[in-house]
């Protein structure tokens, strides 16, 4: 478990980083090697270097911060973040273009479409580029293989892959694995037909880009929060993607159609408690969230895991080995399972097999 005056100093620092803290008094004791490390590990090295730069404005004394450590962590931030970003927002216009210009649309789904809700969208790290294509990624596929030489692997359990401009590409068939769970081919059916939906349009480098509608964006942050803080792990900047969605977005979501939905599937807890960690940890306006009820032992222990996961490890590569990992792993999260799905982790666990039967690649 990671020690209370880092997660708090840690915590202190995103606050002033993203604007939701004016609270500059940190320790003169910090070790500044393990700040930025965990920052590293949770996506947030430029928004923690924010928030030191708040601090260093206030005058703060901060007397073991080495100025070399410093310059070395700004070069990282201008390089990974912000001439990536630039570079990422360059691939999905040209991606789009090229769909544009061969009568399919390009909605962008997670990244580039949460990044866009940050306060600085370059200082979100970049990752893959997801992309949905309103029911024609088939063909879309095939006009891009043909078109542009690209290889396409279609090993993956709900969508294709391929790369572009140096950026992965996950062009989404289905929006979850629709094998995983009892519960996800009726929660796929509801997202395919908020996918239907192409309201939302804006401009990227004079490309038309989709993004998705916000009761879609919300009902899809959350599965996908869900089955990653489940099944392996979850990451603060996985929650700012959802705070500062709510925070920009909230008011156009249908609140009572998502919570009967929440409810339906089971995910009523766990959403009560990212929510709580939203305006209690990292400092939203409670307004802006509704809020349910919490048992706040259990949202201290969600915390401190997404901060230092209970269970951790690499994962093999011989296959013995790496399903033997991925039981184990299976079973330290059960605790999990519990507060994000109505299914059981039996039921789970062979559905899960069940797809991997499918997919052998994804094992």
């Amino acid at each position: 478990m990671i020690c209370p005056e880092l997660k708090d100093t840690f915590l202190q620092l995103v606050r002033l980083g993203i604007g939701t803290s004016r609270n500059v008094k940190i320790s003169n004791d910090i070790d500044w090697v393990a700040v930025k490390a965990l920052a590293d590990a949770q996506g947030l090295t430029a928004i923690v270097l924010d928030g030191l730069n708040e601090v260093l404005k206030a005058k703060s004394p901060i007397s073991n911060l080495k100025p070399q450590f410093k310059l070395q962590w700004i070069g990282e931030v201008m390089q990974n973040y912000e001439v990536r970003h630039q570079e990422y927002e360059k691939a999905i216009s040209s991606l789009a273009g090229f769909y544009n210009s061969h009568g399919f649309k390009m909605m962008v789904l997670k990244g580039y479409a949460c990044s866009l809700d940050w306060p600085k969208p370059n200082h979100r790290p970049c990752g893959d580029i997801d992309i949905w294509q309103f029911g024609k990624q088939k063909e879309a596929d095939l006009t891009l293989a043909k078109k542009m030489d690209l290889k396409i692997d279609d090993s993956h359990e709900h969508h294709t892959i391929f790369d572009w401009q140096g950026f992965m590409v996950e062009n989404h068939y289905d929006f979850i694995d629709v094998h995983h769970r009892k519960s996800s081919p009726e929660l796929e059916r509801i997202f395919k037909e908020l996918g239907l939906d192409e309201s939302y349009v804006i401009d990227v480098n004079g490309e038309k880009v989709y993004l998705p509608s916000p009761n879609l964006h919300a009902l899809f942050l959350l599965r996908h929060m869900m089955e990653h803080f489940a099944s392996t792990e979850l990451t603060i900047r996985q929650l700012l993607d959802w705070a500062f969605f709510v925070k920009n977005h909230g008011k156009d979501v249908d609140w009572k159609w998502l919570e009967r939905y929440l409810d339906e599937f089971g995910m009523t807890p766990a959403y009560n408690i990212f929510n709580a960690i939203c305006v209690e940890d990292l400092g939203f306006d409670a307004l802006s969230f509704p809020t349910g009820i919490v048992d706040a032992s259990i949202k201290e222990r969600v915390l401190y895991d997404i901060l230092k996961p209970e269970f951790v490890g690499e994962e093999p590569r011989r296959l013995l080995l790496r399903v033997i990992f991925k039981f184990r792993r299976w079973k330290a999260n059960g605790w999990k399972n519990e507060i994000c799905f109505k299914e059981s982790m039996w039921s789970a666990f062979w559905s899960g097999v069940w797809g991997h039967l499918l997919k052998p690649k994804t094992i």
